[in-house]
């Protein structure tokens, strides 16, 4: 099965003034194959211009757009590759842990 990534906005930290520019977005991306999932959790700051032409009032934000803004600012490739790597690890570890002298028989 083909890995899939999600990109998700927990919470918007934003200017509390009539603007409600965003300041901060938390984001989360999960990067899952079969049953198994790693997430990267991250935040990014923004500097909100009201007067912008393209400025979105926060009543009109959609978690679309936050994720868009987030794509843009993120190297996305360097990430999902982290994420890959991580969540190939998990369903082909490399590493083990335990001791010998203890087990489950005793």
């Amino acid at each position: 099965m083909p890995t899939t990534y999600k990109y998700s906005i927990s919470n918007l930290e934003y200017s509390n003034d009539d603007t409600k520019g965003v300041l901060i977005a938390h984001y989360r991306i999960t990067a899952t194959d079969a049953d198994e999932s790693v997430t990267s959790y991250g935040t990014i700051n923004f500097t909100p211009n009201s007067d912008d032409p393209n400025f979105t009032p926060f009543e009109q934000l959609t978690e679309q757009t936050v994720v868009g803004w987030v794509k843009d600012t993120l190297d996305t490739v360097e990430i999902e590759q982290s994420l890959a790597d991580k969540l190939n690890e998990k369903l082909n570890p490399t590493v083990a842990s335990g001791v010998p002298w203890n087990t489950d028989s005793e």
